[in-house]
């Protein structure tokens, strides 16, 4: 079994929980505003340290006032706004649990989620998640409250909590420690029914400290600035508004992604978080505006310098006609696009899925380094991200701090450290399937290299196994394809089949620019997917794609269909993977067809 630790570089005493990162904040880094909230005028009104505790502290006192007690679970469902952190923020203050639930979440996954954890509070954004949550009610009997912040209910809190004593909220407060848990988060539920992963408080602080200790002064100096757009309820910005927080950033939340430009170039932040399919987005965006204007060839050249000019950085040596031609199009594209996002980001972080080399290439050559990172609901999100002064495009770094990764014999990887989880919620029997002698086993596989360095190839529940006995990992062709402008989706088949097929869907919102762009007249999805043009450039999409694998591995058909994968449809998790399983079989019709046919050529 191959392995490499990273040593710890910070530590968590046993007494400690995750307000002593709020109250170290303010000790250390109470000069810099913690947070800054829109104005609603195209303005940030800044937030400092001791206001948000204050706020903090009032909100804890009123849940005291409620008859919550220490460890007692308290469900939050919102969008990803400042309320939702401040609501966290409070229950863990007054010694409670909080459990997220999706705000796009139904009634029978609310229930789920609500019942399993055994909530007796909810805090929700709207009255549509009140009703929902009431609605089950009579099934979930542990729900005793329900506040709606659209409803006040975080002013009823308050009131309620004017006569609670400071010292009994200290009380409260200092009776979680390092090793209970702070939060229950349900995985995605992309392979079977959501699983409630117990976090520590010891794995927040222990995550947040090496993480910062690491790559704080590098990729977040004092006076950084960072927009959470993703939701809240999933672990990847949970856990990185936890490091923000204890660190000296400002951090601002913006829940509406139509709003998301003109938040960026308001609020102009240094740093990023972000799952490649927003990247591909900006990419995309700018592509076709470019050839919309007539300057597709420009953008098509300065994309390839951008793309040279990082291999160069990677090489050790840029050559000297790339050097010019980056000096160009640096004033005539790279600063335009930088401008998109703010005009003062430097540094993202990327996690959720493969980015993608040329992409990946394309960012750093503009002048916007994507660290891309790996982790799950279970290792409290970061397990490894690539280290800003030794960036391996097509990796995901070496372990943070205080974490070990191994590679058994199999090819799945194992993880140890400060980061993983104590175990499933109620669940014995999964928890003593996931750890085991000390180590996670994550499901997916990869490899290492010698500086420890890893390289993600697929989930093993994931893989496909052709009738020719060849092993398939889906997601790297799966994100190549989904590259291409016009595609959203992507999902490829072949399970006991002679060969590789995918089925593809189209980008709505794309769709228009791209048909105008090379003279083709309005068409619809359902129409698009049979015009023999568009069927060309997804075909080429998918040759770029097959160069990247074996003849035995490569899509050798498709079919493009006329719906698309969405959350509200149910084939994407809230964090955008796909509910495979399902998709496979609603559509196996259209699976049939792929192999009914003629086969493909060898």
């Amino acid at each position: 079994m191959k392995q490499f630790s990273t040593a710890a570089i910070a530590t968590v005493a046993e007494h400690e929980n995750t307000i002593d990162l709020l109250l170290g904040r303010l000790r250390d880094h109470g000069d810099i505003p913690l947070l800054e909230r829109a104005d609603g005028h195209g303005g940030w009104t800044p937030l400092s340290t001791a206001e948000f505790l204050e706020q903090v502290r009032a909100l804890a006192k009123g849940l005291l006032a409620a008859g919550l007690r220490s460890g007692d679970v308290v469900a939050i469902m919102s969008r990803t706004s400042y309320e939702w952190t401040l609501v966290d923020w409070a229950i863990w203050f007054a010694g409670g649990t909080s459990v997220p639930v999706y705000e796009t979440s139904s009634p029978s996954q609310i229930q789920w989620i609500v019942g399993d954890a055994g909530a007796r509070f909810a805090i929700v954004e709207s009255r549509r998640h009140a009703e929902d949550v009431e609605s089950i009610r009579g099934e979930v009997p542990s729900i005793e409250k329900v506040w709606c912040m659209d409803a006040g209910g975080l002013d009823e809190l308050r009131a309620a909590g004017a006569d609670v004593s400071d010292e009994d909220l200290e009380a409260a407060r200092s009776s979680r420690r390092a090793e209970d848990v702070a939060t229950i988060i349900y995985t995605s539920g992309t392979t079977g029914r959501p699983k409630g992963a117990e976090l520590t408080h010891a794995n927040f602080i222990g995550a947040a400290r090496n993480a910062v200790g690491l790559l704080g002064e590098a990729v977040l100096p004092p006076g950084s600035r960072m927009l959470m757009f993703l939701p809240m309820a999933h672990v990847f910005a949970r856990m990185l508004v936890v490091t923000t927080i204890s660190w000296a950033t400002t951090i601002a939340f913006t829940p509406n992604a139509k709003t998301l430009l003109e938040d960026l170039q308001t609020f102009r932040p240094t740093f990023l978080l972000a799952v490649p399919r927003v990247f591909e987005k900006v990419y995309n965006g700018a592509e076709q505006k470019a050839a919309e204007s007539g300057k597709q060839k420009i953008f098509a050249q300065a994309a390839e310098t951008a793309i040279a000019y990082s291999r160069g950085i990677s090489e050790g040596r840029i050559p000297l006609s790339v050097r010019a031609k980056h000096a160009l199009f640096d004033r005539l594209v790279y600063a335009k696009l930088r401008t998109t996002m703010g005009g003062q980001v430097s540094w993202a972080v990327s996690g959720g899925a493969p980015l993608g080399e040329r992409l990946a290439h394309f960012f750093r050559g503009i002048g916007v380094t994507i660290l891309e990172g790996y982790g799950l609901t279970e290792t409290t999100a970061p397990v490894g991200v690539n280290n800003p002064w030794n960036v391996k495009i097509g990796t995901v770094g070496p372990p943070l701090p205080g974490g070990s990764v191994a590679i058994d014999d199999d090819g799945e990887i194992l993880v140890k450290g400060v980061m993983v989880f104590r175990g499933y919620h109620g669940n014995e029997e999964a928890t003593a399937a996931a750890l085991r002698d000390g180590w996670f086993r994550t499901g997916d596989m990869g490899s290492l290299d010698e500086d420890g360095y890893l390289s993600i190839t697929g989930r093993s529940k994931e893989l496909i196994v052709t009738a020719g006995g060849k092993n398939v990992a889906p997601a790297q062709l799966e994100d190549q394809v989904r590259a291409h402008p016009l595609v959203a989706q992507c999902i490829v088949v072949g399970d006991q089949k002679p060969f590789v097929a995918a089925i593809i869907t189209l980008d709505a919102e794309m769709l228009p620019a791209w048909l105008k762009n090379h003279g083709l007249g309005e068409m619809s999805v359902a129409e698009a997917a049979q015009d023999a043009t568009v069927r060309a450039a997804v075909q080429a999409a998918i040759d770029d794609a097959n160069r990247s694998v074996s003849r035995a591995e490569s899509i050798r058909k498709f079919e493009i269909i006329d719906t698309d994968f969405t959350e509200e449809n149910g084939y994407l998790t809230p964090s955008l993977k796909l509910k495979r399983n399902i998709v496979v079989k609603d559509f196996s019709d259209v699976i049939e067809r792929l192999y009914s046919g003629p086969r493909p050529q060898a």
